[in-house]
């Protein structure tokens, strides 16, 4: 399964789950004028951020197909959010989508 659907699929049914969510587009874009335009968001940034309705609490999920793996980046990324209580876990599915924003 591509990457991007599942991101889809999770926006749309975490959308259904009474929440706010996100795409996050990280990297670099060479330009016309052969600038780099940089989106300021830090390397190994999740895919999907946003928060939920019933209670404001904020979440960041890492989008992955059946076979994909955190690059060293999302590593980083994951052990510096996990100190701090926000919802952070990395997603295969809609399913554990839907369990890493109902975890508390």
């Amino acid at each position: 399964t591509a990457e991007h659907k599942i991101q889809n699929d999770i926006r749309v049914e975490l959308s259904k789950h009474g929440c706010t969510v996100f795409r996050a587009n990280v990297g670099k874009v060479l330009m016309k004028n052969n600038r780099w335009f940089d989106t300021g968001l830090p390397r190994g940034y999740p895919d999907l951020f946003g928060f939920k309705h019933s209670d404001g609490k904020i979440f960041f999920i890492e989008c992955k197909n059946e076979t994909g793996r955190l690059r060293d980046d999302q590593k980083r990324f994951a052990k510096f959010i996990k100190q701090y209580p926000v919802l952070y876990g990395v997603a295969r599915s809609v399913e554990e989508a839907i369990e890493i924003v109902e975890g508390d």
